[in-house]
C-alpha cells in the first residue's frame, strides 16, 4: 500500500485501456477490505462499507473522503445513513478500474480518522 500512498491520481479522460482481471487482482493485494464488484455492462467497481457509532460519524467520514477525493482529483460515489458509509470506485471514463481507483482506496483507507 505504500508505493500507492506515495503517488497521486493522474486525470482521465479516456484513451486509457483499463485493467484487465490479473492487474485488477495484483493492485487489490495492495488495499484491504476493498471488495471487486461488476455491474451489468462487466465494468468493474472497487466497494467498501465503513461502520460507525452513529450518524454523526458516518457524515465526518463522508466529509473526509470528499476532501481526499478532491484533493486526487478522483470521485467515488458514496452513500451513507446512521452507523454506515459505503464507497465505490471507478475510472467511469474508461469504464473500468485504473492505478487511480487503487490510489484513492489507499489515501481513504491511510487518512480517515473517525
Amino acid at each position: 500500500m505504500n508505493d500507492l500512498l506515495n503517488k497521486k491520481c493522474i486525470p482521465c479522460e479516456g484513451g486509457v485501456i483499463p485493467f484487465d482481471i490479473s492487474e485488477i487482482h495484483k493492485y487489490q493485494k495492495k488495499v484491504d477490505g476493498w471488495d471487486l464488484i461488476k455491474n451489468e455492462k462487466n465494468v468493474f467497481f472497487l466497494k467498501k462499507e465503513f461502520t460507525f457509532k452513529n450518524f454523526i460519524k458516518s457524515q465526518e467520514f463522508v466529509n473526509q473522503v470528499g476532501k481526499i477525493s478532491e484533493e486526487e482529483g478522483h470521485h467515488p460515489d458514496i452513500s451513507f445513513g446512521w452507523g454506515y458509509a459505503k464507497v465505490t470506485i471507478t475510472t467511469h471514463a474508461i469504464e473500468g478500474l485504473s492505478e487511480n481507483d487503487f490510489i484513492l482506496a489507499a489515501k481513504i483507507d491511510k487518512n480517515i480518522n473517525v
